[in-house]
């Protein structure tokens, strides 16, 4: 029972906490689940039994998918979070680094720059290039 784990008198917590913790609880089980199955998987040379474990283990990811987009709506800070980092381009530590300094890779979700360029530099050529 996820209440088990509180760590906190739940009558101070309130239900929107607790729910939060419940569903926080659901995806740690759900990505555990993802793990054994995973290394199930992997770890048999039974061709059947590999294909069950997969498709078990593709179903738990479904799971913790569901858990995760109910985090996301039911709290603000998590749904920032996972708006700034999901489904970007690059290197997921520059991402931070952009949100923070505005540094060079910023630019919206699918990676466009955000000063309305293109994102590729200038296309004119400079003198020095036109003489080569």
């Amino acid at each position: 029972m996820a209440s088990e784990t509180l760590h906190e008198d739940p009558a101070k917590l309130g239900p929107e906490v607790i729910d939060r913790h419940r569903a926080i609880v659901s995806l740690m089980e759900e990505l555990e689940a993802v793990d054994w199955y995973d290394q199930r998987a992997k770890a048999t040379s039974n061709a059947e039994l590999r294909t069950i474990l997969e498709h078990n283990r593709d179903e738990e990811k479904e799971h913790a998918a569901m858990a995760l987009e109910w985090l996301r709506r039911n709290d603000p800070k998590m749904d920032e979070h996972l708006r700034t980092f999901l489904f970007k381009k690059g290197p997921i530590k520059e991402i931070e680094a952009d949100m923070k300094g505005g540094g060079a890779g910023s630019g919206d979700e699918a990676g466009n720059a955000s000063d309305g360029s293109l994102g590729i530099g200038s296309l004119r050529r400079t003198s020095d290039q036109v003489r080569k």
